[in-house]
C-alpha cells in the first residue's frame, strides 16, 4: 500500500509575512493529521523571500508540538551547510521531545545561491564533495555511544533517528542504495532523472540496520480544486514563482492570474513546464488519474505532495481533496466524484 505525505515550504505569500506562514503551516499540519497523511516535511532554503523554513529544525519542532500523531521531518536538511554534530544534536533534541515521530532527510545541495552558501558555512574544506562522509558521520552520531567514545551527540546518541537521502540525480540514488537508506526523489521540480534514479537505487540497494528492503518516495505537485478551471488558475502562482526563479528574481508567492501567456515568454514556458512535469492539476477525477499513472510508472512506496497555492483556504482544499484521492488509491478503488470531508 502506498503512503501519501506533504512537503511544506512554509510559503510566504505576497502581502503576508513569515509569522503568518508559520501559522498556516501549523493549520495545514493539523488538517493533514486529521485527513490521514503519513508525514509532514519541511525544507531548508535560504535567502528566498517566498520560503520561511530556513531554520528548519525549529519549524519542525513547532509543527510537531502542534500535532500529535503525524510524522514530522526535514525534506530536507542541506548537510553541506552544517556540521554533522550540530544536526545530530538538533534532531536528537527533536526525537527526544517527539519520540517516534521525527524523520531526517538529507540533501547535498546548498538550498541557496553560492554567496548564501558561503555565508552559511565559511570553511572551504566542508562542501558537497564531503556529503557521503558527512552522512556516515551523522548516522554514527545517532548510534549508541560506546565506551571511551570521545565525541557524542547529546541528545542524539542511541536515538537512531531515521535518515533519508534526498536527491534529483543519479548520485543520490547510488548513495542511498550503498548505505541502505530510504530514498526520496525531488521529481516535483526536477523530473528528468526520476525513472533512471529509481531503477538504479532498487538494483544497487544493500540492506542495512535501518532498512531491509528499498523504499522509494517521489515528489509531485498537487493543484486540485472542485473544477479544472479553478485548479489551473490556482496553479499559476507556482508557474509565476518558477518563472521568476528562472529570471533570477525569486520572490513571494504571488496571487494567481487568468492568463500565463501575458506573463512568461515561450522559452520560459517550456522551461517551467519541463521542471513541473509532475505537477498534477485539475479536478478530482483528472488528478486521481494523473496520480494513479504516476504511482504505476514509478512503483513508488510513498508520494510526497507539494502545493504552493497563494490562498490558504484553497491550499487546504487541494490537500483535502487529495487526501480523499489518496485514500481511494491506497484501497485500490476508483475515485467517485463526491466532496471530501476528511479522511481518517
Amino acid at each position: 500500500m502506498q503512503r501519501y505525505s506533504i512537503l511544506d515550504l512554509a510559503p510566504v505569500t505576497a502581502g503576508s509575512d513569515c509569522a503568518e506562514a508559520f501559522r498556516r503551516s501549523v493549520d495545514l499540519a493539523r488538517h493533514a493529521e486529521q485527513w490521514g497523511y503519513h508525514r509532514y516535511w519541511l525544507a531548508e532554503h535560504h535567502n528566498m523571500p517566498g520560503i520561511a523554513s530556513s531554520a528548519t529544525a525549529i519549524v519542525i519542532g513547532h509543527v510537531a508540538g502542534a500535532t500529535t500523531r503525524i510524522r514530522v521531518g526535514a525534506g530536507g536538511i542541506m548537510l553541506p551547510n552544517h556540521s554533522p554534530l550540530v544536526i545530530a544534536e538538533q534532531f536528537g533534541t527533536l526525537a527526544s521531545l517527539y519520540p517516534g515521530r521525527i524523520d531526517l532527510g538529507l540533501g547535498r545541495a546548498p538550498g541557496s545561491d553560492q554567496l548564501t552558501a558561503r555565508a552559511l558555512r565559511r570553511a572551504s574544506t566542508s562542501h558537497a564533495d564531503r556529503f557521503p562522509d558527512d552522512v556516515q558521520e551523522l548516522i554514527g552520531l545517532f548510534a549508541p555511544a560506546t565506551a571511551g567514545q570521545a565525541l557524542r551527540a547529546v541528545p542524539g546518541a542511541g536515538l537512531e533517528v531515521p535518515v533519508w537521502i534526498l536527491g534529483s540525480s543519479l548520485f543520490g540514488a547510488q548513495l542511498a542504495a550503498w548505505l541502505g537508506l530510504p530514498y526520496a526523489f525531488a521529481s516535483h521540480f526536477a523530473p528528468d532523472a526520476l525513472l533512471q534514479a529509481v531503477e538504479i537505487y532498487r538494483a544497487q540497494f544493500r540492506p542495512s540496520a535501518q532498512l531491509e528492503q528499498p523504499y522509494v518516495m517521489v515528489g509531485a505537485g498537487l493543484y486540485v480544486a472542485d473544477n479544472e478551471r479553478e485548479a489551473r488558475r490556482l496553479y499559476t502562482s507556482m508557474q509565476i514563482q518558477f518563472t521568476n526563479l528562472f529570471r533570477g528574481a525569486p520572490g513571494e508567492v504571488q496571487p494567481p492570474i487568468e492568463d500565463m501567456d501575458t506573463y512568461w515568454t515561450p522559452a520560459e514556458r517550456a522551461g517551467v513546464e519541463r521542471a513541473l512535469k509532475y505537477c498534477f492539476v485539475g479536478d478530482r477525477e483528472q488528478v486521481a488519474a494523473q496520480l494513479a499513472d504516476f504511482v504505476a510508472q514509478t512503483g513508488a512506496d510513498e508520494v510526497m505532495l507539494a502545493a504552493q497555492i497563494h490562498d490558504h483556504a484553497a491550499r487546504l482544499r487541494s490537500y483535502e481533496i487529495g487526501a480523499g484521492i489518496c485514500a481511494e488509491l491506497c484501497a485500490g478503488r476508483t475515485v467517485p466524484a463526491t466532496r471530501v470531508s476528511g479522511v481518517a
